[in-house]
């Protein structure tokens, strides 16, 4: 699914503001710049998801042995 496109404005408060328009050109949603670019930058896309899977799947680490340590005797 694409992304919606999203117009800039600034606010009364001279905020960068993100608003998405419905088919109609209404607006659909409005969000501050910051919150917005925030968000993109954490969502991963289906080809990152597919390439660290990748890593993942091929890259398996043994796991250590616990080794017990020997009880010392102490001394009166």
């Amino acid at each position: 699914m694409p992304k919606a496109r999203r117009t800039t404005h600034r606010s009364t408060a001279g905020k960068k503001l993100y608003a998405v328009r419905d088919a109609g050109g209404k607006f659909k949603d409005i969000q501050t710049y910051e919150r917005a670019h925030r968000a993109d930058l954490a969502a991963k896309s289906k080809a990152e998801v597919a390439k660290a899977g990748k890593k993942k799947a091929g890259k398996k680490k043994a796991a250590k042995k616990k080794v017990a340590r020997k009880k010392t005797a102490k001394k009166a």
